[in-house]
Formats: structure tokens, sequence, C-alpha cells
């Protein structure tokens, strides 16, 4: 029952998540279809009419439909790992270097199965500077681990 939990919370993670429009702000048909409007609905429509007609591809290649390439791609959403609901059990488990949160982390980050173990090491072994108080914020967890990620050759890559 557990896993169930775990895998629900980290599986919700991603549909928080939103990115910065490839191609630009008001690339494809969709933007132009729902110009002004507002709502989740509204938004929705305008993606599936850009996915489903490949109208952005389209747009970004020929520099029609209001797309571009020039511009930088951007992230704005939040982050896709949120470990607050389950901090205890994540704390627990990079304490003892396994666990199902922690397996559930590293599969959410796209760890390969390969280095899995060695991510669950490397967690383990910088425990103390990814929780550095006993009152530590899911914000504060997050930012030392992408640091401990990111000072790591093997896994950086997954950050």
């Amino acid at each position: 029952m557990k896993k169930f939990f775990v895998a629900i919370a980290l599986s919700a993670l991603s549909t928080s998540a939103f990115a910065g429009a490839a191609g630009g702000p008001g690339c494809g048909w969709g933007q132009m279809l729902f110009e002004g409007q507002t709502g989740t609905a509204t938004h929705v429509l305008g993606l599936t009419t850009n996915g489903s007609t490949g109208n952005n591809t389209f747009g970004v290649t020929s520099g029609t439909n209001g797309c571009s390439s020039s511009g930088t791609i951007t992230y704005d959403g939040k982050e896709m790992v949120k470990v607050g609901a389950v901090m205890d059990e994540f704390s627990e488990d990079v304490a003892s270097g396994d666990g199902e949160v922690l397996t559930a982390v590293a599969v959410t980050l796209g760890v390969k199965q390969e280095d899995r173990a060695y991510f669950k090491e490397t967690m383990h072994n910088n425990y103390s500077e990814i929780f550095t108080t006993q009152n530590v914020t899911q914000e504060e967890v997050l930012a030392n681990m992408w640091e401990v990620l990111g000072n790591d050759s093997r896994l950086s890559q997954y950050i």
C-alpha cells in the first residue's frame, strides 16, 4: 500500500509543471484560435490544437504561425520532484541508502538502472549536506540535492 501512495504522490508531480512555449509565446494555430481567452480549458484546447496538427513544428522551421526559433526556451514551472508529502520517509531512505521513496525519486529523475545504486550511495553519503537541519524544508532539501548531484560527474546528467 505504501508503494501505491508513493507512486501517486510522485506521478502527480509532473501534472503540476508547465514549460514555456517552444517557438515563442503565441506560436501555433491554437494560440491564434483562442487568442485573448483565459482559463485552463482554453489553454488545453490551444495546446491540443497545436499538438494534434503539428503546426508548431512547421511554424518553427518555416518562421510562420507566430513561431520563431530565435528565442530561448524557458521553464517557469515548479520543480517536478516533490518530497514534502513523504519527507520523513525520504529522509529515512537517504539515511539508510535505500528504500521505496529514494527509488521513486531516482526513477522520477530518470536515473538509469545501472546508476541507481550509485545514486542511492551518493545520496546516503551526503545525507548531512542534503538534510542540513532537523526542520529543513522541501525547497532546501531539493536545492541541496541538486547541488550534491551537480557536483558529481556521473550524476550531474540527471539534474
